[in-house]
């Protein structure tokens, strides 16, 4: 049984990553990367299983008892087996990480808790045959078995979130400190930032506000200054910025000082940071609306 599940996974999860390199189509404009969420979800969920039967069978032996697993040549060939999955384990989330492939990720979680259930038979066997105490064998798989249950549990979250676009903070924070560090004194105003990822494809939007003056070729030269940037620190990014044109309200807050059409002098400094930017327009937050009561 534990060799079918292996095999179904591994097949779903080759599978996901040939279909997530597939190009974009009339079907799926945005691509097919999507497909990786799901196989890390059935990952998730068969690690979670996996865990929940090591937990029922520990419990049995706990009430009913169990008769002790000889340390073999058999054993060490599951210890021997354990440190190699151990290795392979590793080497697919480094990989996966590298490559923004959560399906790799997955596949290198669910090797590792292979490794943790051969490891924890043995060293179960040890600490039974060095203690005398037969109940550490269930107690240890037990902990291991949690352990198991809360990489499922992580898998799972992970993959619900990606198919229904959650939001990462820390990438809007990427986002916001590359803005604000190349900001130039004209882009007024960078409102309702955000993004969704899919496998390793970041699709991003955003309102920038410019002078009303500014002709849309000046307002594509900025646009292509904006993406060259963002894609620097994100390589595989797509990027559709909404133009909004300035009005009088946002004199008070503009750097522009080589503006012709000024009508305010500028009153309020404001810093660019990822909640900022995920919000409304800077005349439309409590600071402005405070400052004008």
């Amino acid at each position: 049984a534990e060799s079918v599940v292996h095999i179904m996974a591994t097949s779903m999860a080759l599978f996901s990553i040939i279909l997530s390199h597939k190009p974009p189509d009339e079907s799926h404009p945005y691509g097919h990367n999507k497909i990786e969420y799901f196989s890390a979800g059935i990952e998730g969920f068969l690690i979670f299983t996996a865990a929940i039967v090591i937990i029922y069978s520990a419990i049995n032996d706990i009430i009913f008892g169990s008769q002790l697993k000889q340390l073999d040549i058999g054993a060490l060939i599951i210890f021997i087996a354990a440190i190699i999955n151990l290795y392979l384990g590793y080497y697919l989330i480094r990989i996966g990480k590298k490559t923004n492939s959560i399906t790799l990720i997955a596949d290198g979680k669910h090797v590792l808790t292979d490794s943790y259930t051969s490891a924890g038979v043995i060293i179960g066997v040890l600490l039974v045959i060095i203690t005398g105490y037969t109940l550490l064998d269930p107690l240890f798989a037990i902990a291991v078995a949690i352990n198991i249950l809360y990489t499922g549990f992580v898998l799972i979250r992970e993959s619900i979130g990606g198919l229904m676009n959650e939001s990462n903070f820390q990438v809007v924070k990427k986002l916001a400190d590359v803005l604000s560090e190349n900001k130039k004194n004209y882009w007024i105003d960078i409102h309702e930032l955000r993004y969704w990822q899919s496998g390793d494809r970041i699709f991003l939007d955003f309102h920038l506000i410019l002078p009303h003056y500014f002709t849309i070729q000046q307002s594509h030269t900025e646009e292509n200054k904006i993406e060259k940037l963002i894609q620097v620190e994100f390589p595989n990014s797509q990027i559709k910025i909404h133009f909004d044109y300035c009005i009088s309200e946002l004199c008070k807050f503009c750097s522009y000082d080589e503006c012709k059409v000024r009508m305010f002098t500028k009153e309020i400094d404001f810093k660019w940071d990822a909640k900022k930017m995920a919000g409304v327009p800077i005349y439309q937050t409590d600071k402005y609306l405070l400052g004008n009561r």
